[in-house]
């Protein structure tokens, strides 16, 4: 079976979540025998046409010019490539840029798309953009033969707003080995001495309600902020909270042992994402063992459900973080999360899925 899978900057992954899946997913399809295609935009890192057995198409993304609007060309130039190549499936990962070539899509493969977040329910979108992005989901729902959702919220969504079935495949998380506490020293932390967030610097992440209820705190530990602060949020963010000396900005860090040690390490894993399907961050704090305090929201819970804290404004920010210590029914709930991580969200668990919803997406389309 012959697949082509696009949506994304590419693989190896130096972008973000549907980049690592279309990485994970494309290794794991090709050890059971499909014949997988993955598209990166001309300018990636990597220039070979084969990674790890997986064909690699190379297909122009002015987006370094043309900023937002060399996503839509660079979506373009693939579908007019997969148009020649007699795929029997395209499994598209995100509909942002890409639905709007619906009518483009061939007509023999079988197109599976992941529906991924609420797109235009996300805060850094607003007027005109949320209404395209509104407009984006529905031509991916009228142009889509098939859907996946990552989050039992999104299916529910589906069903209730378009009355269209989806298949419910999180994304995959990997056990990481074991957390190292000298990972600390050169930051001049110590175990469970600060707390972490690790975002984008979007508002839709809730970072500056987060940032906002440890500042009015009296805690004595740290707060360690994991991101890359060089866009205007996050230099509001490290205006607003410079006299703060118990804040620290770390940047981006893209060491995945010490991500682990900051993770495992930490008194509680902040994490403020309120837009979106099963967030591949969340999942990688459980596997490290993290206690978790999230956005309380119907995606986070479906997840995370009683093995979390909760909080919806920087009261009850201040309030966990002043109050939460680790204890018996702490460890409990990591131990409990660890497990999800371990049978429910595995990267076999998850390809084995997916594999079987191709296999029969394929064979319905020829029926």
């Amino acid at each position: 079976m012959k697949i082509g899978i696009l949506g994304t900057r590419g693989i190896p992954n130096q972008y973000g979540g549907f980049e690592q899946l279309a990485e994970y997913l494309s290794v794991g399809l090709l050890k059971k025998f499909f014949e997988v295609y993955v598209y990166n935009t001309h300018n990636h890192s990597y220039q070979e046409k084969v990674w790890n057995g997986v064909n690699i198409i190379h297909c122009f993304n002015p987006e370094d010019k043309l900023k937002t609007a060399g996503q839509f060309i660079y979506d373009l130039n693939c579908i007019l490539d997969a148009r020649k190549r007699d795929f029997d499936v395209l499994l598209i990962l995100g509909y942002t840029s890409i639905s709007v070539w619906g009518r483009l899509f061939p007509k023999k493969a079988a197109i599976i798309i992941n529906m991924d977040g609420l797109e235009w329910k996300r805060n850094k979108y607003a007027g005109k953009i949320r209404k395209f992005l509104f407009y984006a989901e529905k031509l991916a729902v009228k142009f889509c033969d098939y859907f996946v959702a990552d989050s039992l919220a999104i299916q529910k969504y589906l069903q209730s707003k378009y009355d269209i079935p989806s298949t419910f495949i999180a994304y995959g998380a990997e056990m990481p080995g074991k957390a190292q506490a000298s990972d600390l020293e050169e930051n001049g932390l110590t175990p469970f001495g600060y707390f972490l967030i690790i975002a984008r610097m979007e508002p839709e992440n809730n970072i500056e309600m987060m940032l906002d209820g440890f500042s009015a705190s009296d805690s004595g530990k740290k707060m360690i902020l994991v991101g890359n602060p060089g866009n205007q949020y996050g230099t509001h963010l490290q205006n607003k909270f410079r006299n703060d000396k118990r804040i620290i900005f770390l940047g981006a860090l893209y060491d995945k042992a010490k991500l682990h040690s900051l993770k495992a390490f930490s008194a509680l894993y902040f994490h403020g994402h309120s837009a979106g399907g099963t967030n591949p961050s969340l999942l990688e704090a459980m596997a490290s063992g993290s206690l978790v305090a999230a956005n309380n929201n119907e995606f986070n819970k479906s997840l995370l459900q009683k093995d979390a804290y909760y909080f919806l404004d920087a009261d009850e920010v201040k309030n966990l973080v002043e109050r939460v210590a680790h204890g018996p029914k702490e460890n409990a709930m990591i131990a409990n999360n660890i497990k999800k991580i371990q049978e429910e969200f595995s990267w076999p668990k998850i390809i084995d899925q997916y594999a079987e919803f191709i296999i029969a997406c394929c064979n319905d389309k020829i029926s």
